[in-house]
């Protein structure tokens, strides 16, 4: 039986084998880099000191962490030194210096504080990396028990001497169980104490008093008083009035004065007239230097023993003081002494205004009249139109040696020039006033355009009247009559004012009066009543009850007798007959207007069967077939998934596919689907589609049940009126007694 090994195998129950990496080639050179390096296992090979930084540093009781984890950003800081000569001077310089080790990698770094006017440059002396130890341990490297107070090291042949350490790296090194040595005094450097005592020698021995002028510049940057003057030096030879600009500055009580340079007034132009500075009341002959100081010296001896020396007054009462203009003495009306000039102030800009008025409490700015009154230009006569092109273009020619074209108002043609649905463009029916039985039975649509004031007339053809209709005018603008054409003055235009029912026109010595409006320039002159008094509901509304208490009954009557039943509605016709009767001095546009604030909307009330197959028929009649492009264009527009869109959003689509349908009747139809201002809008498109699902038939009749208007349509207004309502408006209070025998007796 064999006996047992006497000692057990080492290598039983080990799992690490692994080779370290000793060798490498560089630059073609096989060479032999892994001498620090363990042996296999990590075992460490014969002979070999342990000189890894993880072995310096004892483990204690906490985890076994690597040390870029353990030590992340821990730097122990000692203060060195180290001495220098100086090639000039030929003395040494002491240099002080920190030196960084980093715990982590055991990696130096030493850095020279920087010192003004040290006239060497300074900073980062060695940078961070591991630095090896002098010859001959050179193929080692420093680690942290290398490092302790008052001893001497060596970094690149330069010895450095450590002083001192922060309180981190000595409770550091002292739990490593180093004792650290007492810290050691820094040696004064003789060359950095020269530069020292250079500089007290260039500092006073008692300072001269400082002036705090800081609150008053923080106060006051950037604030300038202006005020306008002059000087008159007609008592010299060839001595005129000078006109002056001076400038107060709040910033330090200096003032600068400009001179004002009128056209050919045959002076030299210079930059300013007295320079930036302060102003003296009284001024004198210039002090001697050294005259006007802060401070004044009593007395000055020589000693033998200690030198020269003097006395400074404390209570200045040899100094030369002053006085100078301030912002409290700058008023409308001052004289002012500039140097021996008399100046006078005669005015100042609205912020040296603000600035005495919020100061000084002063309200009257009054300025100085010293100027004769210019004597009036005379009038530039104009010569009168030669009839040559436009009275515009004769005019410009007579404004220059190089006529150039009329100006236009681009401003208006871009504010009211057509955009989207607005054509900006009133149309009205319009009737010639004549005798003739042909020509008073003709119908004209004349077309303001409001960009431009021009006007064009149409003529609707008429079956078997035998008048041949179309363009009766051309778009231009026209002037109004009774104006003289060779004249000096422009001539004067129709403009949209003067357009409205009831108004006559001149057009070519032709009268034409409007006896109707479209739908839109209704609208456009009710939604802009400040340009179109015409239009004003209010005025309207002040014209009615301006009228006598007398005429209120007689109103009250007819309007019971009118309305028989009560209703609360009567007819336009009616209304419009009483109001122009007796006689309120309302024009048929105004009474039109009024109609239309109180008329009644009787189309709310149809049914929505009878709507769409009315709206169906139009769209078969136009052959409209548009209604898969509508439902993605109103699929595009909604963006949330929603299937609603608003109203403002429906119409807009609806107009842009010009959707065959009259006005009224496509409101009518947004109103009927709209809940909450938001419409379905596959519900509207599948109820306007005829060809998916049409609607009943419809008769004529049920058409003119329905009576819709376009917007350029000229048609009548709502048939019946509210005069119940007008009336509470009116006369604040309603028609008391209904019984029309009784009303009328």
């Amino acid at each position: 039986m064999a006996s047992l090994p006497k000692f057990p195998n080492k290598y039983l129950g080990r799992e690490n084998f692994h080779k370290s990496h000793h060798f490498d080639i560089s630059n073609e050179v096989a060479m032999f880099v892994g001498g620090e390096k363990p042996g296999i296992g990590g075992e460490q090979l014969s002979d070999q000191k342990t000189t890894s930084k993880y072995s310096v540093y004892p483990k204690g009781s906490g985890s076994d962490l690597p040390s870029w984890v353990a030590f992340d950003k821990q730097v122990l800081c000692f203060d060195a030194y180290f001495e220098e000569t100086v090639p000039l001077v030929n003395e040494e310089r002491i240099r002080k210096c920190k030196i960084m080790f980093y715990l982590e990698d055991d990696t130096i770094k030493v850095v020279e504080p920087e010192f003004k006017n040290s006239g060497i440059s300074q900073g980062i002396l060695i940078r961070r990396h591991r630095v090896p130890l002098p010859p001959p341990n050179d193929g080692q490297f420093y680690n942290i028990f290398h490092f302790n107070i008052n001893q001497e090291i060596v970094l690149y042949s330069r010895k450095f001497t450590i002083t001192n350490c922060d309180t981190f790296t000595r409770n550091f090194i002292t739990n490593l169980g180093v004792r650290l040595n007492e810290p050691t005094t820094l040696p004064v450097d003789p060359y950095s104490q020269l530069r020292e005592d250079m500089e007290k020698n260039m500092k006073p021995l008692r300072p001269y008093e400082r002036k705090n002028t800081l609150k008053q510049f923080f106060d006051n940057d950037n604030k300038v008083l202006r005020f306008y003057c002059y000087w008159d030096g007609r008592e010299s030879p060839f001595g005129d009035v000078r006109e002056w600009i001076l400038h107060y500055f709040l910033v330090d009580d200096t003032i600068e004065i400009l001179e004002v340079f009128t056209p050919n007034s045959g002076q030299d132009h210079v930059p300013k007239f007295l320079r930036r500075g302060k102003l003296p009341k009284t001024p004198s002959q210039l002090p001697p230097p050294g005259a006007v100081t802060d401070r004044t010296v009593l007395n000055v001896f020589n000693s033998s023993n200690q030198g020269p020396r003097y006395i400074l007054d404390n209570l200045k009462t040899g100094a030369i003081n002053e006085n100078f203009y301030k912002d409290c003495d700058l008023r409308i009306g001052t004289e002012l002494n500039v140097w021996g000039r008399r100046v006078i102030i005669t005015d100042c800009d609205d912020f040296t205004k603000n600035y005495y008025s919020c100061k000084y409490a002063i309200e009257d700015f009054t300025p100085v009249q010293y100027k004769v009154p210019a004597a009036p230009k005379p009038p530039r006569h104009v010569p009168p139109y030669n009839g040559f092109g436009s009275e515009e273009d004769s005019l410009s020619s007579c404004q220059g040696v190089l006529p150039k074209p009329p100006r236009k108002d681009l401003l208006k043609c871009m504010e009211k020039d057509r955009f989207g649905l607005e054509s900006n463009v009133f149309n009205f029916v319009a009737k010639m006033m004549t005798d003739d039985p042909v020509d008073k039975d003709r119908l004209f649509i004349i077309s303001l355009y409001l960009s431009d004031d021009t006007i064009s007339v149409f003529e609707r053809a008429k079956p078997n009247s035998g008048v041949l209709g179309g363009k009766f005018l051309g778009r231009t603008r026209v002037k109004k009559p009774g104006q003289e054409v060779f004249k000096s003055e422009l001539s004067k235009y129709f403009t949209a004012q003067d357009f409205f029912v009831g108004a006559v026109l001149h057009i070519n010595h032709i009268n034409f009066k409007l006896i109707n409006a479209d739908e839109y320039t209704l609208n456009y002159m009710e939604k802009h009543p400040e340009e179109f008094a015409k239009a004003n509901v209010g005025n309207i509304l002040s014209k009615l009850r301006s009228v006598p208490d007398d005429k209120h009954k007689e109103v009250k009557t007819f309007l019971a007798l009118s309305d028989p039943s009560n209703s609360g509605f009567i007819h336009y016709d009616s209304l419009r007959g009483m109001l122009m009767g007796l006689d309120y001095g309302l024009s048929e546009h105004e009474v039109l207007v009024l109609a239309r604030s109180f008329s009644e909307h009787e189309q709310s009330g149809l049914d929505l069967s009878l709507m769409l197959a009315v709206a169906q028929d139009f769209l078969r009649k136009k052959h409209f077939e548009e209604f898969p492009e509508m439902t993605k264009a109103f699929a595009h527009h909604d963006r949330h998934k929603t299937g609603h869109l608003s109203l403002k959003e429906t119409r807009t689509i609806c107009k842009a596919f010009r959707l065959p349908l009259p006005e009224n009747l496509l409101t009518s139809l947004l109103e009927k689907f709209a809940q909450d201002d938001k419409i379905e809008y596959q519900a509207y498109i599948a109820a306007l589609n005829w060809l998916e699902h049409p609607a009943a038939p419809v008769m004529p009749d049920d058409i003119l049940k329905v009576n819709f208007k376009t917007a350029q349509d000229f048609g009548e207004v709502q048939r019946n009126v509210n005069y119940a309502s007008m009336l509470q408006d009116v006369f604040s209070g309603p028609l008391t007694n209904t019984d029309p025998t009784t009303a009328a007796s």
